[in-house]
């Protein structure tokens, strides 16, 4: 009996390479799955206070300890147009939609916040010039 050698490599040269994507598909699964048991999904890693929960009411901005012990603290307001401190005009501040407040008069003074504008009284000992300036963004 003789073997077409031929034929067979006929055969075999005419069949088109097939991957087979169930394994690979498998796989995705498997490490999709792992990924998503292993991950972790909150949103912050500390615990809020009671009392962080609650407004009072006078825009004023929340700093907390987690804040830093900077000297000015920049305060960003969606389309902020206008900078009144102590009744005096500070538009000149404005950098990029906010404005860098002083520490103290965030902590002692009142900061106001509207829509586009910032309305800042001073605690005493603090200039107007003083209480508001540009940021470095």
């Amino acid at each position: 009996m003789a073997i077409d050698v031929k034929k067979h490599k006929k055969k075999f040269l005419d069949q088109k390479p097939s991957i087979n994507l169930v394994p690979f598909i498998d796989i995705l699964f498997t490490i999709m799955i792992f990924l998503v048991v292993t991950s972790n999904f909150s949103a912050t890693d500390f615990q809020a206070d009671a009392a962080d929960d609650v407004e009072d009411g006078g825009g004023k901005p929340n700093v907390t300890d987690v804040s830093g012990d900077q000297e000015y603290y920049v305060v960003p307001v969606a389309n902020l147009h206008k900078v009144t401190v102590n009744g005096q005009d500070r538009s000149d501040a404005i950098s990029g939609s906010s404005v860098a407040v002083h520490a103290n008069v965030i902590d002692n003074g009142q900061v106001i916040i509207k829509p586009g504008e910032i309305i800042i009284e001073t605690p005493s000992g603090v200039s107007v010039n003083d209480a508001v300036i540009r940021p470095e963004l």
